[in-house]
């Protein structure tokens, strides 16, 4: 932002916002695709061994005004309640057209949605775009969250992405800023190094642009425990959960714990394990997927929704949700154990395949264009 904007913005309704934001703190108590995969006959699957058992969601406090809402869950130790279900911002910049991703964004707000997540990097900011045209007059109902996405680089870096994401989501404040795409081995060091995304984090808190923040990433469950080992006070961690991350490489089994013992709010994401394809293959429905990655002690679980239909679908089973019990969960488990061995619906964890070239190229890797096919 120039001088001559910033000047120009000073009795901008959006410094109206933040001087709002700054006496409330109740607000809202509230792809790539995939080779065709051949499985291979499987005479006799082997099931799971029984997993030392997940609290579910009901353990921790959901509520539900009247029958047909979407229940809504505390955010960890922030105070804040959001619906159990979040709307994804990648996929709603894959709708058809402008047109339907709106109403889809309006659609979800209308029916209990308050969760709304979002990238810097998303469809070239074309999904941050879509969402603060989606959300004009409509932003204080709800939970407004984007990821900043540096991939190394410096605060500065983080801060004029920050502005660029407050400018086109229209709002001057994010009730959630989280560092997108922590997967490299050596993307902790890099984010906890001097000037780096950790102190814009810490300077857009105090200057009251965000009011809390997290880290997400979906590669491996020992870089996000690498990311806690620095203590640092996060509000929020974002991470892979669905039938088939229980039994491979789990971040259900191995961070979930530790956020919850923190008080930092889990936020499911990848319930169908990126791109439906298991789905696809008949191995489980939506429902027990969806319903799965739902039963576990998360605040809320992003689903990723390209068009209304994918919306009323997850509406239909968000509704009056109940979790599953531990021996529904143990089925899905055993069910799903000798597809998931091999990583063959988790690429994101097994490949480079989901992600970003932004990262990719910090990291000096080629975007994907340029990977010969």
């Amino acid at each position: 932002m120039t001088d001559n904007d910033k000047a120009a913005s000073d009795n901008s309704p959006l410094n109206s916002q933040r001087r709002q934001f700054l006496k409330r703190c109740g607000v809202l108590g509230a792809g790539i695709a995939l080779s065709d995969l051949i499985l291979q006959p499987i005479n006799q699957p082997v099931a799971a061994a029984p997993l030392p058992k997940t609290p579910l969601a009901g353990d921790i406090n959901m509520t539900t005004l009247n029958s047909g809402e979407i229940p809504r869950r505390p955010l960890g130790r922030t105070g804040v309640d959001v619906s159990a279900i979040g709307l994804g911002g990648s996929h709603v910049g894959n709708a058809s057209s402008q047109e339907e991703a709106i109403r889809i964004v309006q659609e979800a707000v209308d029916a209990g949605i308050t969760f709304m997540d979002n990238a810097w990097e998303y469809n070239n900011h074309r999904s941050e775009e879509l969402m603060g045209k989606a959300l004009a007059g409509r932003r204080d109902q709800v939970f407004l969250m984007t990821k900043v996405c540096t991939h190394g680089r410096d605060a500065s870096v983080a801060m004029q992405q920050l502005e660029e994401s407050l400018r086109r989501l229209k709002t001057d404040y994010l009730d959630l800023w989280q560092i997108h795409e922590v997967v490299y081995d050596n993307d902790p060091e890099l984010i906890f190094r001097q000037n780096g995304v950790i102190e814009a984090i810490e300077r857009a808190k105090r200057e009251g642009k965000v009011r809390f923040v997290g880290f997400t990433g979906h590669k491996n469950p020992a870089i996000h425990l690498k990311m806690l080992a620095y203590d640092f006070p996060f509000d929020t961690c974002q991470l892979p959960l669905n039938c088939f991350d229980a039994t491979f490489s789990s971040f259900e089994q191995q961070v979930l714990p530790e956020l919850n013992r923190r008080g930092i709010a889990p936020i499911g994401m990848k319930s169908l394990s990126g791109n439906g394809q298991a789905i696809k293959n008949g191995i489980l429905t939506v429902e027990e997927a969806l319903g799965y990655a739902m039963s576990l002690p998360v605040a809320t679980t992003v689903s990723g929704i390209p068009s209304l239909d994918v919306l009323r679908q997850n509406l239909a089973i968000a509704r009056d949700f109940q979790p599953m019990n531990p021996e529904q969960m143990q089925a899905l488990r055993d069910k799903c154990a000798v597809y998931a061995a091999d990583g063959r619906f988790e690429l994101f964890k097994t490949s480079k395949k989901y992600d970003a070239d932004i990262g990719r190229i910090q990291h000096g890797f080629p975007p994907h264009a340029e990977i010969p096919s």
